[in-house]
């Protein structure tokens, strides 16, 4: 026999899946909630609503938001520690890097532009939460990987002035066109490559020798 009870709707959980996909959609849903409803908006409830899961299935895999946002943080990071990686092992000369590294990390902002904006474009308070724990852990030794490769330049003479200030100013320029391309995607902007490439080589002219 049909009752009332058999025809009302049963929240749609999904089946229980392996541990790291289940993870990894966690963190792709709540990139997504943290941006859109920002760090106090975003919810575990929320979260867990939009993977299928119940707030309680959602803490067998993080202990709090502030976890999930970490998490997301420390991926972003060691995604391009693992491209620096790779120019490092291709190449030897420290503009060749320079250039592929800078490249490499822009590209990363444009295809993960929510993991971008956490990691790199936080508020005190997401600081606070995970975002600043995470830098520290790798986004220090990320940063510390292209400082070197400009000492490296500055040690072949190819720097017109300190390695310090040079290293940061250039990764301010990749900063700057990610972000603002990122949050300002109404504006008339002309084609990435072809701004990307005005942008290193007005760098490159300005801060290293011919």
């Amino acid at each position: 026999m049909t009752t009332a009870a058999s025809l009302t709707p049963r929240s749609q959980r999904k089946p229980k899946g392996e541990g790291h996909a289940r993870r990894a959609e966690i963190l792709n849903a709540a990139e997504r909630i943290f941006v859109e409803h920002g760090y106090e908006g975003a919810t575990i409830r929320k979260i867990a609503d939009e993977v299928g899961l119940s707030s309680t299935a959602l803490y067998m895999h993080f202990a709090e938001k502030g976890e999930i946002l970490h998490e997301i943080c420390r991926q972003a990071f060691a995604e391009l520690m693992a491209r620096d990686e790779a120019i490092l092992a291709a190449t030897a000369d420290p503009e060749v890097r320079l250039r592929e590294m800078m490249r490499a990390y822009i590209a990363f902002g444009f295809a993960n532009p929510n993991a971008y904006r956490l990691a790199y474009m936080t508020r005190p308070v997401e600081l606070r939460e995970g975002a600043q724990s995470a830098a520290r852990e790798l986004g220090h030794e990320l940063f510390r990987t292209f400082e070197q490769v400009v000492e490296a330049a500055a040690a072949a003479g190819r720097l017109r002035g300190e390695a310090a200030p040079t290293a940061q100013a250039l990764w301010a320029g990749a900063h700057g066109v990610v972000s603002l391309m990122i949050t300002k995607p109404y504006f008339d902007w002309v084609a990435q490559e072809a701004l990307v490439d005005t942008l290193l080589d007005g760098l490159f002219a300005g801060l290293l020798k011919p």
